[in-house]
Formats: structure tokens, sequence, C-alpha cells
């Protein structure tokens, strides 16, 4: 019985590997492509053409790069400490108007981005927040924020009060319970929301585009033209670079999360 749930494990593996993989071979294909066009299954042509260029100074990659992934977890920093006062009160306690708060904090979810974003744009022009990294920092909160605020009320509404009131019993103040007690309940949440927090803001073009003004360019203005008309095999290029990139800032907040919150489970345990 163990071999067989261990062969469907591998197997279930295999087959999400495959799956998630099947949509990059084209894009890879087409990336060292030179004049690939329907309907032809490989392209007659190879090319490391669009590499040079994506590679190269003068496209300006690397710091788009940089940029994407500075506002990223600038902005997955400011959702964190913003979300914690607000998961904590609405995970755990209960009064009137809760539903209300919770709908307007979910509203960017629900409204058309298109809609959110001309109203900040107007707001921000007479901020003085436009066209400035600043601006597209606080533009990106608004489309993140929901999902922090949901994946830490779901960590703190199975949390209660018990375990804080032990640890206030046995001598610990406000800070040391919630270093000790709280934040590590709360890994698991704060891992899921920064996920969805660095992944969202990576992704963000329209934001970007209006509050940025062009000034603030990330990886997502640079490839959007390219998939739009300009150039495929530069544009699959960007696409594969966005994907790594994507996946490296994760495995980099997820493996300094666990490294950091693990010692101090294991040391004061």
């Amino acid at each position: 019985m163990r071999r067989m749930g261990h062969r469907f494990h591998v197997a279930v593996t295999v087959l999400l590997l495959i799956t998630i993989g099947i949509p990059f071979l084209p894009l890879i294909l087409s990336s060292f492509s030179h004049g690939w066009q329907w309907p032809e299954v490989i392209p007659h042509t190879f090319s490391l053409r669009a590499w040079v260029y994506v590679f190269s100074v003068s496209s300006g990659t690397w710091d788009a790069i940089w940029t994407s992934l500075v506002i990223a977890f600038i902005v997955t920093f400011i959702n964190l400490l913003l979300a914690l006062p607000a998961a904590n009160v609405l995970g755990r306690m209960t009064f009137r108007g809760k539903w209300l708060i919770e709908g307007l904090i979910y509203a960017p979810i629900i409204i058309p981005a298109f809609i959110s974003v001309m109203g900040m744009y107007v707001t921000f022009i007479h901020l003085g927040l436009t066209d400035s990294l600043t601006g597209v920092i606080v533009a990106h909160l608004i489309p993140t924020l929901p999902y922090m605020v949901r994946a830490l009320i779901v960590s703190y509404s199975t949390l209660g009060f018990q375990w804080e009131e032990q640890g206030r019993m046995l001598g610990a103040g406000p800070i040391r319970r919630f270093g000790y007690i709280v934040m590590p309940h709360l890994l698991p949440g704060v891992v899921a929301g920064a996920s969805l927090s660095i992944l969202i803001s990576l992704s963000q073009y329209i934001v970007t585009l209006l509050v940025g003004g062009g000034q603030v360019m990330t990886l997502p203005l640079l490839l959007f033209p390219f998939i739009s008309g300009g150039d495929p095999a530069i544009g699959s290029a960007y696409t594969v670079m966005f994907a790594g990139m994507a996946a490296f800032a994760l495995f980099i907040m997820d493996f300094l999360l666990k490294r950091y919150y693990g010692k101090k489970i294991t040391v004061h345990m």
C-alpha cells in the first residue's frame, strides 16, 4: 500500500509538472526562433537574436527587473505592516459593521482595475505622486493589500486568545507574545499573502503605466509592446524571464521567512 501510495504521488507530481511545463515549451521555442509562423509546428530557423537583445545593455532589461523586484518587495512589506492589525481585528473580533469594512477592503478585487486606476490617477496628480517610484508603490498597494489581509484573517481566525493569555500569565510582554506566539502561528498566512502580493505587484501593467507615466519602467512595460505585435521572439524571451523572475522572488521570500521563523521556533521552544 505504501509503494502504491508513493507511486501515485510521484505520478501526480510528474503530471502536474508536465501540465505546468507544456505552456512554456512554445515560449522557449519561440524565443529561439526566427520568423516562426502558423501553421509550422517547429520553427524552421533558430536564432539567438531575441536573447542577445534581451541581455544587451541598451534594452534596459536589468534595470526593469531590478525596479520590478524593488517595488514588489517594498509593497509586500508595507502590506504586511498594514494587514497585521486589520486582520487581527477582523479575524478575532465581532462588531457591528464588520461586513462593511471587509467589503471595502476587498473592493479592489471586485472593481475593474481601469476604474480604480483612473480615480487614483486624478488623486495622484493633485498629490504630485505621478511619474515617480513612490506613486507606483502606493498604487500597487491597492490591488495587492486585499490578498494579504485575507490570508492573515484566515490565520488569525484559527489563533484565538488562549495562547497569548498563557504567555501573559508567564510574564511575557506584548512584544514577546507577538514575536514568539502570534507571528509563528501566522507564518503560513504571511507566506501565502506575501506570495500573492509579490505576484500581483510584478504583473501590474495598467497601474504602472498610468501612474508611472513611462518614467518607472518595469518588466511588464517592456514585455507588453513585443507581445502585442512588436516582435514575438523577443516577447517570448521576456515572458520566460518574467516567469523566472517571479519564481525566483517567491523562492527567496519563502526561504527567508521560513528560515527566520524556523530558527526562532527552534531556539525558544
